[in-house]
């Protein structure tokens, strides 16, 4: 197990920084998940008889790096699920990706297509039988010739979201071959890093904002 790294705890939530490759909740063939090793170090860290219970709020994928927040209780875990279902949170990224975006800063707003097949989705400029509308906000914070540095803002939170609508204005996540970028990395990893959390905390009703910074740079 890599060592944990503990963004945020208190007696209801706590939040991880996730490694690129890891995945979220067990799956079968992968290696152990980021839930497993938080439960063990919940375990060992209080001395914890028997199971440790440990609510999943929300999930970044595979190759992704950065923030996943967890509830400690079954209440924690209640009031946080309306929060993110009433989008009284604010999640950013950060990002690298091939090219430049056509303006400095935009919002975009796209059609999302699930493609069960192939694990993705599409991104249509106007709305279609079975997709979901999704919206982001991004700037550029830096950028050279072929690639660029991005802050996201998600407005909607979309399977894939960010890897599909960047990949329809023509700047692909680095190492995202799976949204046409160029190149994949030799490992499970793409340049896109879940970077800040914000929200009311579901029960001391403080505001909590969680930041992770990116181990990548241009």
């Amino acid at each position: 197990m890599v060592k944990l790294i503990v963004l945020f705890e208190d007696n209801h939530l706590i939040a991880v920084e996730k490694q690129h490759g890891q995945t979220v909740q067990p799956e079968p063939g992968k290696p152990i998940s980021l839930e497993e090793d938080v439960k063990k170090y919940i375990k060992e860290t209080y001395n914890k008889p028997g199971d440790v219970f440990l609510g999943v709020i929300h999930r970044i994928d595979m190759p992704v790096s950065g923030i996943v927040l967890f509830a400690k209780t079954s209440k924690a875990l209640e009031r946080m699920n309306r929060i993110f279902e009433k989008r009284e949170v604010t999640k950013v990224y950060i990002a690298a990706v091939e090219n430049t975006p056509p303006t400095i800063e935009d919002t975009l707003t796209h059609w999302l297509k699930r493609d069960d097949q192939r694990k993705m989705v599409k991104a249509f400029d106007s709305d279609n039988t079975g997709c979901e509308k999704a919206q982001l906000r991004y700037k550029v914070t830096e950028s050279t010739k072929e690639k660029s540095m991005l802050e996201i803002t998600l407005l909607t939170g979309r399977k894939h979201q960010i890897r599909a609508q960047l990949s329809a204005i023509g700047c692909p996540i680095i190492g995202d071959v799976k949204y046409k970028a160029r190149k994949a990395f030799d490992e499970h990893r793409i340049l896109l890093h879940a970077h800040k959390l914000s929200f009311k905390h579901p029960v001391t009703l403080q505001e909590v904002e969680i930041i992770s910074a990116p181990k990548f740079y241009l």
